[in-house]
């Protein structure tokens, strides 16, 4: 049994505290065109940015659509051109292991778990497949890491699948809260949720990102202490998804995350004591016996 511990920063506890920057997951999604090359690419931008992980889907469009809705629907049809090649995941984890990333995929049939085991260093389990049992087990038993995405879903619909994953041995679970609108509106994205995830689960949390916006990745980082925070990524704006308006470009998110971790290496130790850069004005503050600048000790040596 495989029990690789995922980088995700968070004990589970809700509470201020210092941390390093959450843990940047790019989901390529469908984007990658069933093309290698282009895949490379995305794991090699994922890693330029400043991401600690990239995730593919493993889907078979006659294991995901239901035959009535197949039967009815050529846009549903047309997906098996977003299918991602089973023969491409070991040389997929190579490349994220050269780039020293995490590579992680999203399961979508049964046998995908055993296709992936191999390769993955964590499971995520889709918002829509949350409330699939028979999936949620197969993942929890490998022993990896999982991530369960929680949109669309109650509270006792997510209680459900994290009993679920718990009873089949997993023990490194994270739960992205997540808006399943594409894009999600801002002001529905309900990011104290995220909060509330940690406090009634007790562990590690973040978010789901379809929103593509700068503001929200901020603000679930610094004010709800996410430890993961997953978007979507695509190259250049001819991913087959990119039209939908939920993916990030490289140079966008790539500032975020660079803000980001400029926040986290603004904290400090939270000692009060003077800062270098306040040193040389020390001498400057008024002196208590008149209320004038500088202290009086060095005025009669001081030169302009």
């Amino acid at each position: 049994m495989n029990t690789t511990t995922i980088s995700v920063r968070g004990s589970g506890k809700y509470a201020p505290r210092r941390n390093p920057p959450p843990l940047f997951v790019a989901e390529v999604s469908s984007n990658h065109h069933r093309d290698l090359e282009r895949c490379f690419r995305f794991i090699d931008a994922a890693a330029a940015v400043g991401c600690g992980a990239v995730k593919f889907q493993l889907f078979r469009i006659e294991e995901l659509f239901a035959p009535e809705v197949l039967a009815k629907s050529p846009m549903h049809r047309a997906r098996k051109d977003w299918e991602l090649p089973v023969e491409f995941l070991p040389r997929l984890a190579a490349r994220c292991r050269e780039r020293k990333i995490q590579f992680s995929c999203t399961p979508f049939y049964l046998d995908a778990v055993e296709e992936l085991l191999p390769h993955v260093d964590f499971y995520k389990i889709a918002s829509y497949e949350l409330l699939w049992t028979d999936l949620l087990n197969a993942c929890a038993r490998t022993g990896k890491p999982l991530v369960l995405s929680t949109g669309m879903a109650t509270l006792e619909e997510i209680q459900g699948a994290v009993e679920t994953v718990r009873a089949a041995g997993c023990a490194d679970l994270t739960l992205l809260h997540c808006v399943s609108g594409y894009p999600a509106p801002v002001e529905q994205c309900n990011l104290a949720a995220i909060r509330t995830l940690a406090q009634r689960f007790s562990c590690s949390v973040g978010w789901s990102d379809h929103s593509v916006s700068p503001a929200v990745i901020y603000r679930v980082v610094h004010r709800w202490d996410a430890g993961m925070v997953e978007f979507h990524l695509d190259l250049e704006g001819e991913g087959d998804e990119f039209k939908t308006g939920h993916c990030w470009l490289p140079e966008q998110i790539e500032h975020v995350i660079k803000m980001t971790e400029a926040g986290f290496a603004a904290d400090g130790s939270g000692d009060k004591t003077p800062a270098a850069a306040e040193l040389p004005d020390r001498e400057w503050r008024a002196d208590p016996s008149d209320g004038l600048r500088p202290l009086k000790h060095i005025r009669e040596s001081w030169h302009g």
